[in-house]
C-alpha cells in the first residue's frame, strides 16, 4: 500500500504542475482569431503535456509503462505490470473554443486492475482522486458511495449524435431513454462526465466510440463508489482497444441495460 500512496503523490503533484502550465496558455489561446490555429496550439500544449508525465513517470518509476493519447509513450500489447494510462488533455474542442470543460486524466492499473485514478478539472481546479480501495475525494472532501435512482430521476449524460442516424447504434434504441430520463447532458470530455457520476452530479454516461485513455481513470473512480462499466452491450472493457461505454450507478445501469438496449442484443 505504501508504493501506491507514493504513486498517488507523485501523480498529484505533476498532474497539477501540469494543469498550471496548461493554464499558463490560456493568454495564448483565448486571443488566437483563426480557430485553425488554436488547433495547432492544442496539439502543441498535448503533446507537451503528455511529454512532461513520460519525462517525471521514465525518472521515478523506470519499469512502469505508459499507454498516451499523443503516442509518446510505449507501444504495448496488454497491461501486465504496472501501466500509466494517460489523456494529457481529454476534450480538446472544449479547451479550443470555451477554455473550459476539459481535464486531464491518468488511470494507473497492476496487471488490468486499475489502482490509482486522476482526473484534474483544470479550470475549476477540482482534482477527483483515488487509491483502489481507500475512497474517492474530490480535493479534500470524501465521496459518498453511489445510490440506486431510476431513470426517471436520472440525469444522463449522452451526446446528441447517439440519437440521430449516425454509424454505430440505432437511434431508436436511445431516444426512449432520453425521453424518460429526468435529463441530459453532454459536456464533450469523457473524463468530467464520469468524474461527474462520482461526485453525484450526473447518474450515467453514455457514448459509442472511446479509447482507453479517455476512460481508464473514470472507470477506476466510478467503480470504487459502487458504480459498473460495461460496454453498451453489457460487456466487460477492453482498455487495449476503443469501446463503447455505458457507465453508471449500480440500479440504473441494470435498468437500462435491460429496458432500453435490451439485455445487449442487438
Amino acid at each position: 500500500m505504501n508504493m501506491w500512496k507514493e504513486i498517488d503523490r507523485n501523480a498529484k503533484s505533476w498532474i497539477m504542475e501540469a494543469g498550471h502550465r496548461i493554464k499558463q496558455s490560456f493568454s495564448k489561446t483565448l486571443t488566437i482569431e483563426a480557430k485553425s490555429n488554436a488547433n495547432d496550439l492544442v496539439t502543441d500544449i498535448d503533446k507537451s503535456t503528455e511529454k512532461f508525465f513520460i519525462k517525471k513517470i521514465k525518472e521515478f518509476y523506470p519499469d512502469h509503462k505508459i499507454l498516451g493519447e499523443e503516442g509518446f509513450g510505449d507501444q504495448i500489447s496488454d497491461l501486465n505490470g504496472i501501466v500509466w494510462i494517460i489523456d494529457p488533455i481529454d476534450g480538446t474542442m472544449n479547451f479550443i473554443h470555451q477554455q473550459r470543460n476539459f481535464a486531464i486524466s491518468i488511470g494507473i492499473y497492476e496487471d488490468g486492475i486499475g489502482q490509482v485514478g486522476l482526473i484534474y478539472d483544470v479550470v475549476h481546479d477540482e482534482l477527483y482522486h483515488t487509491i483502489k480501495g481507500n475512497g474517492v475525494y474530490l480535493n479534500d472532501l470524501h465521496l459518498p458511495p453511489l445510490q440506486g435512482v431510476q431513470v426517471n430521476e436520472a440525469i444522463i449524460g449522452i451526446n446528441a449524435t447517439w440519437v440521430t442516424e449516425n454509424k454505430r447504434i440505432n437511434p431508436l434504441l436511445l431516444a426512449p431513454l432520453v425521453k424518460h430520463a429526468r435529463g441530459t447532458r453532454s459536456y464533450g470530455s469523457a473524463a468530467i462526465e464520469m468524474a461527474y457520476i462520482a461526485s453525484g452530479r450526473m447518474d450515467a454516461y453514455i457514448s459509442l466510440r472511446l479509447a482507453p485513455w479517455d476512460i481508464a481513470a473514470g472507470i477506476i473512480l466510478v467503480e470504487e463508489l459502487g458504480g459498473v462499466a460495461t460496454t453498451l452491450k453489457g460487456e466487460p472493457i477492453n482498455l487495449m482497444e476503443k469501446n463503447s461505454l455505458f457507465i453508471s450507478k449500480p440500479d440504473l445501469h441494470q435498468e437500462v441495460l435491460k429496458n432500453y438496449l435490451n439485455g445487449g442484443e442487438w
